[in-house]
């Protein structure tokens, strides 16, 4: 095992390897794996060995991931967690044992992953991208950890993702498939589903939660021509009760399992079906004597699975959720596609009826911006229209006149801060201050409402 004593005489830690890392960016979004799988080569293939759930899909991986790392890690497996894109904290992308990756690690184990990098340019090879860079960290701080399960989320798409060096997972898991990332992953649902089907391997079990009809036949003809066993649990039907904006209980039977009560704090249908795909995961591997899972620890670390951004409450003003009733609440939430956008437009209209609602949002251009605001104008008709600190953002000014042709009042500001200043003056106007769009966005406006909202506190 690599030694993770941090030298200070290497220079106290000042982040200097996020900064190298992020110098990847340059090269792009590039899908292939024939960097990653040099890169891994020069670092003794640590993928190889490690025991992976590998996750994919359009819409609620992230959710399905740490459903995932939660039940397990609760039935006494020492899990390690790989996600993407970060809401706060670099940090968050990689985690082990319930604990995002520390600075003294990433520092240690990034330097390996780099001068790997920095060796192939050297021999006149193609140099890794930066999330190939981050991705190769993750196996090999996944492996020196000794982890017992490792939950992998596919950064994009499926079979060209750099996270697809995995061989033999324990499973391989398709949440949705809906329209994101055109550009690079096709203009159909069918060639949406025929990327998203790369992760698919030979003998390895498929659970799919795909309910489009084109996309599900996708997926079944990929895991048959892999003699995979395919597991639908679109079908699966479930009950949900004690139904509120801060937790819900869902109750189901999964291949004549039995799985009721099962609550969590994250709410809303669609957290319903992720939870579906998570348990159904679970319950195929318990089957295969592939884990163990006791019923009581797990729903234990079930009703612990929070995902940052996802329909994540605060109150205004201060850190944390109000579960006596609303006041003054802040919701944020990393809706930023057309599925995203009706998830929350149902979720926000079921909950919250009769609340004055004031909306921040933001997008990415290459978005489908239009039928983005189409749904977020379903939530309210007041909002404020900023821009993500992206270079890929659309202009505030663009925005605004999108959600002013669909009869929303707007108005504009080119910081997060400067949205809630116009936030703060208008508090007479709203109860809930909704802010969803982008992951980017919302990432600082939750750092900031964290931090007593105003002003960004470093």
């Amino acid at each position: 095992m690599a030694d993770t004593t941090f030298n200070a005489d290497t220079a106290a830690f000042d982040m200097a390897v996020i900064d190298r890392i992020h110098q990847f960016n340059r090269f792009g979004m590039k899908l292939g794996l024939e960097r990653m799988d040099e890169l891994l080569k020069k670092l003794g293939n640590p993928q190889e060995g490690l025991q992976v759930i590998h996750v994919a899909g359009t819409n609620g991986k992230g959710s399905v991931s740490k459903f995932l790392e939660e039940g397990l890690k609760a039935c006494g497996y020492k899990m390690g967690l790989y996600t993407s894109p970060f809401i706060e904290r670099f940090n968050e992308r990689i985690r082990f044992d319930g604990e995002d990756i520390s600075d003294n690690d990433l520092e240690v184990f990034g330097r390996r992953v780099i001068a790997a990098a920095e060796e192939m340019v050297s021999e006149g090879l193609e140099s890794p991208t930066e999330f190939e860079v981050v991705t190769a960290i993750a196996f090999l701080y996944f492996k020196e950890k000794d982890t017992d399960i490792a939950v992998m989320e596919v950064g994009l798409g499926g079979s060209g993702d750099s996270t697809n060096v995995i061989r033999r997972p324990l499973a391989s898991v398709i949440c949705s498939i809906s329209y994101d990332h055109m550009d690079r992953l096709g203009d159909s649902l069918v060639e949406i589903a025929a990327e998203k089907a790369g992760i698919i391997k030979t003998g390895s079990p498929v659970i799919s939660n795909v309910s489009e009809r084109e996309a599900a036949v996708v997926i079944a003809k990929a895991a048959y021509k892999k003699r995979s066993p395919l597991y639908d649990v679109s079908k699966i039907r479930y009950e949900i009760y004690e139904d509120t904006p801060f937790f819900q209980k869902v109750s189901m039977e999964i291949y004549e399992k039995d799985y009721s009560g099962v609550e969590t704090i994250m709410t809303g249908k669609h957290q319903a079906d992720n939870l579906k795909t998570a348990l159904a995961t679970l319950e195929v591997l318990r089957k295969q004597k592939k884990v163990k899972l006791d019923r009581e620890k797990l729903y234990e670390g079930i009703a612990k699975a929070k995902q940052p951004g996802r329909f994540e409450i605060f109150k205004w003003g201060e850190y944390g959720g109000d579960a006596d009733g609303f006041e003054k609440l802040v919701i944020l939430d990393g809706a930023h596609n057309e599925a995203g956008a009706e998830a929350l437009e149902n979720t926000v209209n079921k909950y919250c009826q009769d609340k004055r609602i004031l909306m921040i949002t933001g997008m990415l251009a290459d978005k489908q911006t239009d039928k983005i605001t189409e749904h977020f104008a379903g939530i309210t008709d007041k909002m404020i229209a900023t821009e993500p600190d992206n270079p890929r953002k659309l202009e505030a000014e663009k925005l605004a006149s999108m959600l002013g042709s669909k009869g929303v009042s707007v108005k504009t500001a080119k910081t997060a801060e400067e949205c809630l200043s116009i936030a703060d003056q208008m508090k007479d106007e709203w109860d809930i201050l909704l802010a969803a769009g982008s992951l980017y966005l919302i990432g600082i406006i939750r750092r900031m409402i964290r931090n007593g909202y105003g002003e960004e506190k470093k």
